[in-house]
């Protein structure tokens, strides 16, 4: 088998590929760029799973990058088990091909207990009195001890939340190629977030962007190089573009002025109590599964969504099918924003009853995914000097939250997840050789990928 390394550089668009990244643009001049349609929802954990399986949502599952448990009447998003992932995974039909193959996986999604024979993927520590330690979880497990006494600690704090910048793509680049160096395996998967950050906080700006532009293109640069030396074939790709953004639509507010939503109070704050709700939405970028606990309420949440301003579609279950995102994990109803919209997690009126995570990074608890986490409140002039006590206070080993995070969805200004933005912000796939065609569907990745190792 031909060793092979793809390399997911997040939120890459062909609109990005220019004068701020000079070796890209030089790269792509002399190989081919195919587009990629979009899958629904175009997130990370669902085009990942699209791409290993060669599978749709309906098949492998993955419907978003969380959805509600309905045995535990909970919202979970962010889980890491591979065994999420229904379906033979391209490693293990390379393995029956060649008892010789093996995988490096390198902070893809759903990293933990899969067959890959190596792979690491961000996992924090946390401590009985609250404290989230930065950290990360790797198999083999010496692995991980191994990696960070030679690079440092994985810096957590730069992968996601205000601090998000190049230092955490740059620790997985190194930790890919120390790998190889190690291991050589015979296809490794590669995963840079960083365009992930910029892209939403400000959308394809590039007044804004152009350095996070220039950071990444060095990091890619340094990545081929280094992996055409071991003579690999070289796959660039992403999983989805991200397009400008300016209408947030707060899907849960508008379920509960219909009298679905059933919250909870607890001190002074409201939670959401999804179990006992007739109706309530998780949101997830571009896209919102709405589930239904009382059936009878489907054709009027259906009538006032698609009423609301921003929202294109809202499918129901056999709708869904011409999407393939009929899975029982998904919604009853799954709504898909507009382009230029997007949906909150949000569910309460007064933001003085906001949940104590609101106002954090918590990825785990929030009912659905919140952008806003990648800003420090730029109302309070002081916030800096709020985050800098916050860290002096865990530095001295005193109990603290650090409560930074805005409620103001309208800072973002970059999002992704629907099928229907322009094709200059669809994900895109770079190769050697031309594909098929100058368009794929997100099925088609994993023949890309077999084709090139095979």
């Amino acid at each position: 088998m031909n060793k092979t390394v793809v390399i997911d550089i997040v939120g890459l668009s062909a609109n990005l590929i220019g004068e701020h990244t000079p070796f890209l643009k030089a790269y792509v001049e002399k190989r081919h760029l195919t587009y990629i349609k979009p899958v629904l929802p175009a997130v990370t954990t669902t085009a990942q799973s699209t791409y290993v399986t060669g599978k749709w949502p309906s098949e492998h599952g993955i419907v978003g990058n969380g959805w509600y448990d309905r045995d535990d009447s909970e919202i979970k998003f962010w889980k890491q088990s591979n065994k999420l992932v229904k379906g033979d995974k391209i490693w293990d039909n390379a393995k029956k091909l060649n008892p010789d193959f093996t995988c490096s996986k390198m902070f893809w999604w759903y990293n933990m207990y899969s067959t890959a024979d190596f792979s690491v993927t961000p996992r924090p520590q946390y401590h009985a009195d609250g404290v989230k330690a930065p950290d990360c979880y790797a198999y083999p497990p010496e692995l991980r001890d191994n990696l960070q006494k030679d690079l440092g600690q994985f810096p957590l704090f730069n992968f996601w939340g205000p601090n998000a910048n190049i230092k955490s793509s740059k620790w997985i680049a190194d930790a890919s190629m120390w790998v190889d160096d190690k291991h050589d395996p015979t296809l490794t998967l590669i995963y840079l977030p960083h365009l992930d950050y910029c892209l939403q906080k400000f959308g394809p700006d590039f007044g804004k962007i152009s350095a996070e532009l220039e950071e990444i293109d060095k990091l890619v640069e340094e990545l081929v190089k280094f992996y055409e030396a071991k003579n690999s074939k070289i796959i660039l790709l992403s999983e989805y573009g991200i397009n400008p953004v300016s209408n947030p639509i707060h899907i849960n507010r508008i379920l509960r002025k219909e009298g679905l939503i059933s919250v909870r109070t607890e001190r002074w704050y409201e939670l959401l109590d999804a179990g006992a709700s007739k109706a309530f939405a998780s949101s997830d970028h571009q896209i919102a599964h709405v589930y239904l606990n009382n059936p009878s309420v489907k054709n009027q949440v259906k009538e006032v969504l698609l009423k609301t301003p921003g929202i294109e579609l809202v499918l129901d279950r056999e709708e869904q099918k011409d999407y393939h995102i009929e899975h029982e994990r998904a919604g009853d109803l799954v709504a898909v924003a507009k382009p230029d919209s997007w949906f909150t997690y949000y569910y309460w009126n007064d933001d003085a009853k906001a949940p104590d995570y609101a106002h954090l990074v918590d990825i785990h608890r929030k009912p659905g995914y919140d952008p806003v986490e990648m800003f420090m409140d730029p109302a309070n002039p002081l916030i800096k000097l709020r985050a800098g006590y916050k860290l002096a206070r865990k530095l001295m080993g005193f109990r603290y939250l650090m409560d930074v995070i805005p409620l103001d969805a309208t800072l973002v200004k970059g999002s992704h997840g629907g099928i229907s933005a322009a094709k200059e912000y669809y994900p895109v796939c770079i190769t050697d050789q031309p594909l098929s065609s100058k368009e794929v569907v997100a099925t088609d990745i994993y023949n890309v990928i077999w084709n090139h190792l095979t």
